[in-house]
């Protein structure tokens, strides 16, 4: 509309400051990326991380009764869950797919997911996230006052989904 009606220089202004917003969100979410991947990998190595392991192997039991005696999925899911508590939903991502890899080989009918990939892929889009770190780069990078607002807002909307699809997905498992 902008072209039609004269503004061509207007219109050049804002597809070059799109652009450069552009940039700016993918340079400031890759660098995130890379470093919490490498902070993940340095930490799972340390005792703190077997401890959040070992605090989220009941819950592990709940969500992936399947998966009780295989301590090498059960970690993998560990990592995967533990990255999106904290928050590094991209350095997750990695972690996530290793851990459905790992599922996929178990899986005796390729064509379907297995129970335990479906709750993998519920828990991972639930993300309950304590420390919002790629949500609160993104803000940082457009100019965000105050990046860590929207923590509380967080923590209520992705406990609140995660308990709802848990609880469908556990019901639907059942039923099918």
């Amino acid at each position: 509309m902008l072209f039609l009606c004269g503004n061509v220089e207007t219109l050049n202004n804002s597809i070059f400051t799109a652009i450069d917003d552009v940039v700016k969100i993918s340079l400031t979410l890759l660098g995130t990326m890379c470093f919490w991947s490498g902070i993940m990998q340095i930490a799972s190595k340390t005792k703190i991380m077997n401890g959040l392991k070992k605090m989220l192997k009941p819950i592990l039991r709940i969500l992936f009764p399947d998966e009780q005696n295989d301590d090498k999925v059960q970690e993998e899911i560990s990592m995967n869950m533990i990255a999106n508590i904290m928050g590094l939903g991209n350095a997750a991502t990695p972690l996530g797919l290793k851990a459905m890899q790992s599922l996929q080989k178990k899986n005796k009918d390729k064509k379907r997911l297995s129970n335990s990939m479906a709750m993998l892929i519920v828990i991972n889009t639930a993300s309950i996230q304590i420390i919002p770190t790629t949500v609160m780069a993104v803000r940082h990078s457009l100019g965000s006052e105050n990046t860590s607002k929207i923590i509380l807002p967080i923590w209520i909307a992705t406990i609140v989904v995660a308990i709802f699809v848990v609880a469908i997905s556990k019901t639907l498992m059942k039923k099918y």
